[in-house]
């Protein structure tokens, strides 16, 4: 049936089961070990830079305004924060994107009791890295753009207060494209058909974006969440297309 508009956390706590279950833990290994470097270079990098990078974005105020800085600095930290922390969760996703890809496949088969999909081999996965590699650049076609507009806007005073609120509400977004698109990719449904897909279910997205976003921003829970997050999205998929399918209809 039809997922309900707030239907993020649902479908997050039911991916982690699913990884958490005998058959899938195999494909959930490597993604895990990309994950857990990844996210620790992100933790070093963050504590040797974290400071300089607050100051950049900060803007010089004259003295008599020196007081609105105790009020800009923690929205400036929070800028940096979701900067960053995107920066590298995007970066991770890429490198993760085959073996993200065999994960909603076997999620999938979980779910529906048929297997359509190749029979796993190392084969098959290296195969998967050209389309899956191409697939995640057409994402980073849409993210950069959009990105670098947000940063331009970051340096320009008094404007740069919005931000951090759009980075927020621009990340959720990204994060539902990102996990949902692993499904959709498998089935070859095209990137603007994709997009089309979503926008349609716009609120059910926000969700579930929105939810794999805050657990990614929590140390260590995070490793663990972006397998859940894909299961999670092939539940999406499978239940929200499911619903859509009519009798003679494929998916």
């Amino acid at each position: 049936m039809p997922a309900p508009v707030l239907s993020g956390p649902q479908y997050l706590r039911e991916g982690l089961k699913l990884v958490l279950s005998p058959g899938l833990r195999l494909f959930v290994l490597l993604p895990l070990a990309i994950n857990l470097v990844l996210f620790g270079g992100l933790i070093y990098l963050a504590m040797h830079q974290f400071g300089m990078w607050v100051d950049t974005f900060m803007p010089t105020l004259p003295v008599w305004l020196s007081f609105l800085n105790y009020i800009l600095w923690p929205l400036f930290v929070v800028l940096v924060l979701l900067m960053v922390f995107f920066t590298f969760t995007m970066i991770a996703n890429i490198i993760a994107a085959p073996f993200n890809g065999f994960l909603a496949e076997k999620v999938e088969v979980v779910l529906r009791g048929t297997d359509d999909f190749p029979t796993f081999s190392w084969g098959e996965l290296v195969a998967m890295v050209p389309r899956t590699f191409s697939r995640e650049m057409r994402k980073l076609g849409y993210f950069l753009p959009r990105a670098i507009g947000l940063l331009i806007l970051s340096f320009i005073p008094v404007v740069n207060l919005v931000a951090a609120p759009l980075w927020l509400l621009f990340g959720v977004w990204m994060m539902a494209i990102q996990y949902i698109d692993y499904p959709a990719d498998n089935h070859k449904m095209g990137w603007n058909e994709m997009l089309a897909w979503l926008r349609a279910k716009r609120w059910q997205s926000l969700s579930f974006g929105g939810i794999v976003y805050l657990a990614l921003l929590i140390p260590v829970v995070n490793i663990l969440m972006m397998p859940a997050a894909v299961a999670g999205a092939t539940l999406f998929w499978v239940r929200e297309r499911g619903a859509e399918a009519t009798p003679g209809n494929t998916l």
